[in-house]
């Protein structure tokens, strides 16, 4: 769908949307921010609400009659509308606060094109739905996911929604899982957008139906569109009753992790 006013179709108000958060994310770096108590050991930021009203006001001009769903922000617009933005702002919130830049901005229209910008690594990536691209100083370069790397990212933040039948620390722990792969552990999904270029060869993480979560949308709608294997943890297609999610480049990487999974279920 391609807007009369802005010009930009939808792919494209995702990238200028998840960039124009990134953009606060960078500006507001390093500063004394305090923290906004969410309950349960979580928090936000001001960059994390700085960033969010950026990302609405470009999704608000380019596509005024759709909805929208923030991390701090929650439901906006019209409740019944068709279309619905989930929108991450700064994914790596815990990250950011102690300085690390390891954080990334997320924005994904539901069912629909979405985009992962990396605020310090001057990344876009994006898909339109059918193909997957980063942007890296103005030029769009296709994903190409790999295992090539070994490196399989696993979320060791709490919930533990499966346990005690599935816990990823007991994973890293399986003696197969270190004949084959390393572990990493980067506390924020941008780790998914590093499937989909072949930064990592897979990504594993527990919880519920992610499918239309604003933490994972947009990184599930990239690593489709490069071509990698997304299912949940028990293997099954994510949506409605779906159990947190494994994303690998190939289906070797994907079925060997699966034979861990099961092995320590």
């Amino acid at each position: 769908m391609i807007d009369s006013d802005s010009g930009l179709d939808d792919a494209g108000v995702a990238v200028a949307a998840a960039q124009a958060g990134a953009d606060v994310v960078r500006q507001m770096y390093g500063q004394r921010l305090p923290r906004i108590d969410k309950g349960a050991g979580d928090f936000a930021t001001a960059a994390d609400v700085e960033a969010e009203k950026s990302i609405l006001r470009v999704i608000r001009a380019a596509r005024p009659d759709d909805g929208v769903l923030g991390e701090e922000g929650g439901q906006q617009g019209a409740s019944a509308a068709a279309r619905r933005w989930l929108v991450d702002p700064l994914c790596g919130t815990l990250n950011y606060a102690v300085g690390n830049m390891l954080v990334a901005v997320n924005v994904a229209l539901r069912e629909g094109p979405a985009a992962v910008a990396d605020p310090f690594g001057a990344e876009t990536y994006f898909t339109d739905g059918a193909t997957a691209w980063v942007r890296r100083d103005g030029v769009d370069v296709p994903l190409a996911p790999t295992p090539a790397t070994r490196l399989v990212d696993v979320n060791l933040d709490p919930p533990f929604p499966s346990a005690p039948g599935f816990r990823a620390v007991d994973l890293l722990a399986h003696p197969g899982f270190g004949e084959r792969f390393r572990p990493r552990v980067v506390s924020t999904t941008l780790a998914l957008a590093w499937v989909a270029a072949g930064k990592r060869a897979a990504y594993v993480t527990d919880g519920g139906d992610l499918s239309g979560s604003v933490h994972f949308a947009a990184g599930i709608a990239l690593c489709r569109a490069a071509g990698c294997v997304v299912t949940g943890i028990d293997g099954a297609r994510i949506g409605p009753g779906g159990r947190g999610l494994v994303v690998a480049a190939d289906t070797d990487t994907h079925g060997h992790l699966m034979e861990l999974i099961r092995g320590r279920s």
